[in-house]
This record gives structure tokens, sequence and C-alpha cells, in this order.
């Protein structure tokens, strides 16, 4: 049984991924960093190829992974929106929603021009808060658990998640 992060941008899915790796022994993946090391950036991805492409790599990447067996699976913020890959991770795995706040994420996220459905948009904060309104029901919807982040640490959000999977750390 695989343990899968979903969330928005910003809201820690790598960090505590990484640590939920260390706490368990089990292999980490982030998705978005799989298909930077097979595809290139992902703001070169969306820039050149458009949105559906990147979002047809996250599902080839999905049903690679959800095809494994105990790993802890970080999504990129969009990936579980899809219903075909939400239903593949479920098939062997847990799906663990990282919520936090609009304005937790907004001081997070700020200053990162990475973001593709952020940049150049010139209304960070405008563009988040459409973001957070239409992922969030999807996310609650998906998730088989539900973590709150705010006022949290990695080690704190990481240990209540390998608790709620049942497992030691």
């Amino acid at each position: 049984m695989n343990i899968v992060l979903c969330g928005m941008m910003g809201v820690g899915k790598s960090s505590v991924g990484v640590r939920i790796a260390e706490l368990t022994g089990r292999m980490w993946y982030d998705t978005d960093v799989v298909i930077t090391d097979r595809h290139g950036r992902i703001s070169d991805i969306f820039e050149y190829y458009g949105e559906p492409h990147f979002r047809a790599l996250e599902t080839e990447i999905v049903r690679e992974l959800s095809g494994k067996d105990k790993l802890v699976i970080s999504t990129g913020g969009g990936l579980v929106l899809k219903p075909e890959n939400s239903e593949l991770l479920k098939q062997n795995g847990r799906i663990f929603f990282m919520r936090a706040t609009f304005e937790t994420l907004l001081k997070r996220v700020r200053a990162d021009e990475t973001r593709p459905l952020l940049k150049n948009t010139g209304k960070t904060a405008e563009a988040l808060g459409k973001l957070l309104a239409e992922r969030t029901p999807i996310y609650e919807h998906v998730a088989d658990y539900i973590v709150d982040t705010d006022g949290k640490s990695v080690d704190e959000v990481a240990r209540e998640i390998v608790r709620l999977a049942g497992e030691e750390a």
C-alpha cells in the first residue's frame, strides 16, 4: 500500500514526503521531479507543449508508480484533479490531502516564479485563491484522510500521516 500526498502547491508535499520516507524506510517519489528528470522543466513543458501534454505525462507517471508497492508519492498540485489519476492511485494507495489556509499557501508560493499556473499572472493572490477554491472540493473528495498543516512542522505532519497510515515511526 502506497502513501500518496495531494494538495495545493506550497503545502509541503515534497518536504513531508521525504520525511515520511525517512521515518518508514519507503522509497519516495515526487511526480513533478520524475517528469522534470525525464522531460525537462515543467515551466518549459507548459510553455512549449501546453498543460494537456503535461497532464498526460502525469498520468503516465501515475500508471507506473501506482503499480509499485510501499512507496511515498508526492503528487503535483493538479494531478488528482483528473479522475483517472486518483482512481489509479487509490488501487494501491491511501490518499492524504495536506490542507493549508490561503494565507499560509500565499506566503510560501509568492516568491516562487517557477509555478506555471501562477507565472506571469501579475496577480498571484487572485490566481492562487481561484485555484484553491476550485481544487479544495476535489482534494476533499479523493482523499482518504485530511491533514491540516498550518502551524505544524514537517516532522509533525509526517508523523501524523504515518500514524494515520497505520505504520510505526
